[in-house]
């Protein structure tokens, strides 16, 4: 077993000392799951799972800060040093009726409990304080070979709890392994199963699916698989739809998307993903071709994808600012490319938009997932920078009680004249408080001059 460090050394050491208490006390007890398989191929555990012949409430007087959060399937969060443990009884599983929750629970042996859980890599089990390690299901040979293989049968396995299908994909994109093909070819056979997955079960899963670096191939699973018609099916579509070569040399929008997800930044935003999944959803309803040229067009696909990216993570739940941010990013990622001819008015606008860093990002990677060309990326990123410098444009000159000091009546005509002096401040045309009041003074007088009659 390779000694890999978790990011909190004392998460390790208490993790150590759970286990050493339970043991002191006569229970037998181990790590396992996630975080043996993590230490084994040299990765750091973000957290520790534990699983002792302890009863929950043998577990409860052992530990006096905990939380009962699974107390019928035999599960006690302990909270020590700071941190969060879930400690749990062995026990077998029997009798899946709604594809999630079992029927039957029977408290038994470390071995029964391997047996019931999902895939071969997440059944070993690891003593820290003997520094010995059990594996009865394969679990070592799967992690040599890296794959992604169900203890038992497969069909099985996806049935006790459907949301497997999905975790079979993200965790072969996550770890970079291969789906042994009987698990591949019932993941396929069985993904119409996600159909009667709660959709923030499923976002959950897509989350941690399209994380950098492994997003791109997290894609790439999910169409194999047959899962992507299933949670994404509006992404399924762009597989077949084809783009014109001279913009889009890398082939259908499925591969544009695919490329683009693969080169997000390690440190990308949460909302990145989406943004880049979602900008070209509207593509294939949008298609049409140029009888004469043949060239492909996608008119108003940006408009039409922005009313449908919002419906997508509304049936997903996702929170509501996060839909905003995205949809806006989808909607406005035609802009970008012309930046460079834009009024400076209208540059600056783009610039001062809450979303801009979201949406400068999409616009990078939707150029490396293109023709490459930087350009328009290079010059808002330089115009970006140029503004940070001048931070009296940000705010308006002048707002509504200004014009009301000014002897303006409320109504829409403050509204235009307001909008009139934003697009100077903009432009540079007014550049103090001072110069906006003299000018909207004169506008002001000259409105309540009384018309001439014709």
């Amino acid at each position: 077993m390779s000694g890999g460090l978790s990011r909190d050394p004392s998460l390790r050491r208490t993790a150590t000392e759970i286990v050493r208490s339970l043991r002191r006390a006569g229970f037998p007890a181990f790590w396992v799951g996630g975080c043996v398989r993590d230490v084994l191929l040299g990765r750091q555990p973000g957290d520790y799972d534990i699983v002792t012949s302890a009863l929950p409430n043998q577990v409860e007087k052992l530990f006096a800060h905990n939380i009962p959060v699974g107390r019928k399937f035999g599960v006690v969060v302990v909270v020590e040093g700071g941190h969060q443990f879930q400690v749990a009884t062995f026990r077998s599983e029997a009798d899946y009726r709604d594809g999630r929750h079992p029927e039957q629970v029977s408290f038994g042996d470390a071995r029964a409990d391997a047996c019931r859980r999902d895939f071969t890599i997440n059944g070993l089990f690891y003593d820290p304080v003997h520094k010995t390690l059990h594996d009865w299901v394969g679990g070592q040979a799967d992690l040599r070979a890296r794959i992604i293989r169900t203890i038992g049968p497969p069909a099985e396995r996806f049935a006790e709890d459907h949301l497997r299908l999905l975790r079979a994909a993200r965790l072969a994109a996550q770890l970079d392994f291969d789906i042994e093909p009987l698990t591949l070819a019932a993941i396929q056979a069985g993904a119409p199963a996600l159909q009667a997955i709660s959709p923030e079960r499923i976002r959950d899963e897509l989350l941690k699916l399209f994380r950098p670096p492994h997003a791109g191939r997290g894609l790439e699973l999910l169409r194999q698989s047959g899962l992507l018609v299933q949670v994404l099916p509006e992404i399924a579509a762009t597989v077949s739809c084809a783009q014109s070569p001279d913009f889009h040399p890398e082939g259908t929008v499925f591969d544009h998307l695919r490329l683009m997800l693969a080169q997000m930044p390690p440190d990308a935003a949460p909302s990145l993903p989406w943004a880049v999944l979602l900008h070209d959803v509207a593509k294939p309803l949008t298609a049409s071709r140029d009888p004469d040229t043949g060239t492909l067009h996608f008119y108003g696909h940006e408009r039409i994808g922005a009313d449908l990216a919002a419906r997508i993570l509304e049936r997903l739940r996702f929170p509501r600012r996060q839909i905003d941010d995205i949809v806006k990013a989808v909607r406005c990622h035609m802009q970008f490319k012309d930046a460079t001819q834009m009024r400076k008015s209208t540059l600056r606008r783009l610039l001062l938009r809450p979303t801009l860093p979201l949406e400068l990002e999409l616009h990078r990677l939707d150029c490396l997932g293109s023709n490459g060309r930087l350009e328009a990326y290079d010059f808002l990123l330089a115009q970006a920078k140029a503004l940070d410098r001048q931070p009296h444009i940000r705010p308006p000159l002048l707002k509504g009680d200004d014009l009301i000091a000014l002897g303006m009546k409320p109504g829409p005509p403050m509204g235009v004249l307001l909008a009139e002096l934003r697009e100077k401040q903009l432009q540079d045309d007014l550049k103090t408080p001072a110069q906006a009041r003299r000018w909207a003074r004169e506008r002001i007088r000259a409105s309540e001059k009384p018309k001439s009659a014709p």
